[in-house]
């Protein structure tokens, strides 16, 4: 399997806002960047698409190590939130419906194809990767163009 690193970041101004998305890709040496805006959205779905966005990005089963300095993301993977919300029906540990579902649901068909190790990195420290996907992230954020998050629209 071909050895992928992946540094992912979202944005939002206002949560619920604009927001937007940074991804980094890299593979022996070469590099691929990725963003997009949207017109009204959330940090945490911008977080998630960023993640999805990047794996999506793969033409074939790669072994990824995935960053983001995002808890929610890396803590929903790593503390097998999203294995336990799938098995309560969707439900989280306050019975309330997860928010995000088909993002997280995106996320588990992709890490089918993957194998993922997913990493955190602590935001706004200096790391150049992160730095950089921040700033592709509020760039689309506030940039002509913006998409609608229709999964946001449907699920507020």
């Amino acid at each position: 399997m071909k050895e992928v690193t992946i540094y992912t970041d979202g944005a939002c101004s206002g949560n619920p806002g604009r927001g937007g998305y940074g991804v980094i890709l890299s593979y022996m040496g070469k590099r691929k960047e990725l963003s997009q805006g949207f017109e009204l959205t959330t940090n945490n779905r911008m977080e998630l698409l960023a993640a999805i966005t990047g794996l999506e990005a793969l033409k074939e089963p790669c072994s990824v190590k995935l960053w983001s300095d995002s808890k929610y993301l890396i803590d929903s993977v790593n503390k097998n939130w999203i294995v336990s919300w799938r098995k309560n029906g969707w439900k989280n540990s306050k019975k309330e419906p997860v928010k995000n579902r088909e993002l997280f649901e995106r996320l588990i068909e992709l890490m089918k194809i993957h194998r993922v190790e997913f990493c955190w990195v602590k935001g706004h420290d200096g790391n150049p990767e992160n730095e950089r996907c921040d700033t592709l992230a509020v760039e689309a954020a506030n940039g002509a163009n913006l998409q609608i998050d229709t999964g946001y629209l449907e699920n507020r």
